[in-house]
């Protein structure tokens, strides 16, 4: 990571290794079985989740992309012991694409306070069974846990625990018969995406819990496209980026 650069951009490419003026070892892209990797030093892990995997099991050693990043690091750098992963952010079990994970506690806390700050960019891409009116707009809303129906619903500003939320939307092409939209989401509230635009009546394909019909191979069609940080160390701004996986229909972008 040179000292002389501000920013880096890093897409889903094939392996590559880069130099360092800092000492720090910088891989971009590996793949094994149990796990996709976009980015790695030796303070952050950015992977790309599949789905259904969730983020983070609800206790230790549960299948989790926090377990195989564990046994990824403990692998690949001969590791005894626990390994640190600190997590962060976290994607539902049900969407894909990039997330980034902590290799240090100072890592950890340096990028927990910036998602709870809103300097971190995250952008997302979605499919639609009927293209959304207005086709690009901003979301502003109030939601709250329904915990019979464990889901996340859209209330007044005055109901007891809500919590704001705010999201923006671009239609942006078409797959197969879906519409594609990309999503800049502004806050960060549990199953926002999927709960905002499900109360304008546009659910996910393939997201029954929030009311859509359609199937979908896998998960639902909610993939982390990117997400952009300022490295906790060098400060440097990064931008990672995910392509949906191969089995979203080709898109036909506007």
């Amino acid at each position: 990571m040179g000292t002389k650069a501000s920013q880096r951009s890093i897409a889903s490419t094939p392996p590559l290794a880069l130099a360092s003026s800092q000492g720090l070892t910088i891989v971009v892209r590996v793949s094994t079985p149990d796990l996709d990797v976009l980015y790695i030093d030796n303070h952050l892990l950015v992977v790309n989740k599949p789905a259904p995997l969730p983020t983070q099991g609800a206790d230790e050693g549960d299948e989790s992309l926090v377990e195989a990043a564990r046994a990824f690091l403990k692998r690949e750098f001969d590791k005894p012991g626990n390994v640190y992963v600190g997590v962060v952010s976290r994607l539902d079990a049900f969407v894909t694409g990039v997330v980034v994970l902590a290799r240090t506690s100072k890592a950890a806390d340096r990028l927990t306070k910036q998602f709870a700050a809103g300097s971190v960019t995250k952008r997302y891409r979605a499919l639609l069974a009927a293209p959304p009116s207005p086709i690009e707009a901003e979301c502003e809303d109030w939601l709250v846990k329904d915990d019979g129906a464990r889901r996340m619903v859209v209330v007044d500003e005055d109901t007891a625990g809500a919590r704001h939320a705010t999201l923006r939307y671009a239609l942006v092409g078409t797959a197969s018969s879906h519409s594609v939209v990309d999503i800049e989401l502004i806050t960060g509230r549990k199953h926002q995406i999927r709960a905002q635009l499900a109360a304008r009546g546009y659910p996910i394909v393939g997201d029954r819990k929030y009311g859509s019909r359609q199937k979908f191979p896998r998960g639902i069609a909610l993939h982390a496209v990117e997400l952009q940080i300022d490295h906790p160390v060098s400060k440097e701004r990064l931008t990672i980026r995910s392509t949906p996986p191969s089995y979203w229909p080709a898109t036909k972008l506007n």
